[in-house]
C-alpha cells in the first residue's frame, strides 16, 4: 500500500513537472529558423492542428504540441486568422498565438499618385518588388473590369484609382489592377454619375475631362476653375489646346522625351487637342477624387484661357487679348 502511495505521489510530481515545463515553454521565446525572417502562409480554413504543424516546420514554434497548448490556454482557437505572417525575431508560442489572433498578416504598401498614366504606374509596381512592369501593363488590358460603365474602353487608362494600397507579398499585377478598379468604382458614386449625366457627360467623358484637370493643376482651389474653362470651350466648340494631351499623344508613339516643341503641337493624333476640337478619345491619366468632382461640377466662370505663373498656380483670362498679356508677363518676359 505504501508503495502505491509513493508511486502515485511520484506520478503526481512528474505530471506537475511536465505541466510546468509545458507552461514555461508557452512563454519561452523560440527561433528555429535561420536568417533574419521567416514567412508562414496560413490558408483559409486551416485548422489549429495544421497551423501548429506549419509553424513548427517553419521553426517559428518548438513543436506543434506547445503551440496547441498556447491556443488552449488563451482560448484563441476560433480567433486565429488566415494569411501570410512574417516572423523576424524569437517569439514565444503565446506571442505567436496573439499575432495570429490579431490577424497581423504581412503586407506592403504601394502608392500611386494622382495624374499617372499606365506607363508611369508600371515601373512603380516593378520598383516596389511586386512583379514586372510588363505584367502590370498586360493586366491593364482587361477591360471587362469596366465594361458596365465604359463598354468602349480599350484599356484601363483613367480607371486605376490613385491611392496607397496595402498588399500581401504574393499579389499579382492582375489582382492589384482589379483592386484599383474596385476603388475607382467606389469613388464613382451614383450621385457623381448623375451630376455628370446632367451635364451631358458619359462616364468615359467625365473621366477624360477629370484627367485633363488632374494634369493641368495640383492646386485644390483651381480644379473647378480649370474644369470651368474647358467646359466653356467645349460649349462653343473651341479647341481645348491642352498640352498634356499632346504629351500623351507623343507617349503613344514613343516620341516623348520630356519636352514639347512647336512642331509637336501639329502631331496628327486624336489626342492632340490643338488639332482636334472636343475631348480626346479617352482619359490621359488617372484622376483623383477631387478632379472627378471638379469635372462633374465645374465652376461657373467667364474664363476661356489660363497660363501658368510658374509656381504651380495659374492666372485666368476671359479674352484672348487679356490672355496674351498674361502670357507675355508670366512666360515670355521672365525668360528674356
Amino acid at each position: 500500500m505504501r508503495y502505491i502511495k509513493w508511486g502515485t505521489f511520484l506520478l503526481l510530481i512528474l505530471a506537475i513537472g511536465a505541466g510546468a515545463w509545458f507552461y514555461s515553454s508557452v512563454q519561452r521565446p523560440y527561433q528555429g529558423f535561420e536568417g533574419g525572417e521567416q514567412f508562414v502562409e496560413i490558408p483559409q480554413g486551416t485548422g489549429t492542428a495544421a497551423m501548429a504543424r506549419r509553424l513548427a516546420d517553419a521553426g517559428v514554434v518548438q513543436s506543434p504540441e506547445v503551440f496547441r497548448l498556447a491556443v488552449w490556454l488563451k482560448g484563441s482557437g476560433r480567433r486565429l486568422q488566415a494569411g501570410e505572417y512574417r516572423f523576424d525575431r524569437p517569439m514565444s508560442p503565446a506571442e505567436v498565438v496573439d499575432k495570429l489572433s490579431r490577424g497581423e498578416v504581412y503586407v506592403r504598401a504601394i502608392t500611386f499618385r494622382e495624374g499617372l498614366t499606365i506607363w508611369e504606374m508600371a515601373p512603380v509596381f516593378e520598383n516596389a518588388g511586386f512583379g514586372s512592369a510588363k505584367d502590370f501593363i498586360a493586366a491593364t488590358k482587361d477591360t471587362t473590369l469596366v465594361a458596365e460603365i465604359d463598354p468602349t474602353a480599350r484599356d484601363l487608362e483613367g480607371y486605376l484609382f490613385p491611392d496607397t494600397y496595402t498588399l500581401p507579398r504574393g499579389v499579382t499585377a492582375a489582382q492589384l489592377v482589379e483592386q484599383m478598379v474596385r476603388q475607382f468604382l467606389r469613388i464613382l458614386t451614383p450621385e457623381l454619375k448623375q451630376q455628370a449625366a446632367a451635364r451631358g457627360l458619359t462616364v468615359r467623358e467625365l473621366v477624360t475631362l477629370a484627367s485633363l484637370v488632374e494634369k493641368e493643376t495640383a492646386k485644390p482651389d483651381e480644379r473647378t476653375i480649370v474644369a470651368g474653362v474647358y467646359t466653356n470651350r467645349l460649349r462653343i466648340g473651341m479647341g481645348l489646346q491642352c498640352d498634356p494631351t499632346v504629351i500623351y499623344a507623343l507617349m503613344l508613339e514613343g516620341r516623348y522625351d520630356g519636352n514639347i516643341r512647336r512642331a509637336d503641337l501639329r502631331i496628327d493624333s486624336p489626342y492632340n487637342t490643338y488639332r482636334y476640337a472636343g475631348l480626346p478619345p479617352g482619359p490621359i491619366a488617372a484622376p483623383g477624387a477631387a478632379s472627378l468632382h471638379a469635372a462633374a461640377n465645374p465652376a461657373d466662370v467667364p474664363y476661356f484661357y489660363f497660363v501658368s505663373r510658374n509656381d504651380g498656380s495659374h492666372v485666368f483670362s476671359t479674352t484672348y487679348e487679356e490672355h496674351s498679356r498674361k502670357v507675355y508677363e508670366y512666360q515670355i518676359k521672365p525668360n528674356r
